[in-house]
């Protein structure tokens, strides 16, 4: 099971956090390495990059928020897949570019065939 391909949204956040429920993340996977796209919400752009170890993820991110301010800071993940076959990844981030630390949940949209 990769990531690639895989679209994910927003299920919940730590009050400090920028994605939402309408902030969409579009994954992608080769090998360790793991980027992703992802925008909505007070989101207007963003990118993540980092690596993937079994069900372990390690990134950074940075987007730009719908008042015109950058923002950035470092993650990890546990990826939990789910009965129907989704995947749901348990997040805990902390900012570089500003105060704050939380912990979020993504999960996938849809079923992969």
């Amino acid at each position: 099971m990769d990531l690639d391909g895989r679209t994910f949204v927003g299920v919940s956040n730590a009050a400090d956090g920028d994605v939402g429920s309408d902030t969409v993340f579009d994954y992608h996977q080769e090998d360790d390495l793991v980027w992703a796209e992802y925008a909505g919400g007070s989101v207007r752009r963003g990118f993540l990059v980092g690596t993937r170890a079994g069900d372990g993820l390690s990134f950074r991110y940075s987007h730009l928020d719908r008042a015109g301010e950058t923002a950035g800071g470092a993650c990890t993940s546990r990826i939990e897949v789910l009965g129907d076959g989704r995947v749901r990844l348990h997040e805990t981030w902390a900012w570089e570019s500003r105060a704050g630390t939380g912990r979020s949940v993504v999960e996938e949209v849809g079923r992969r065939p």
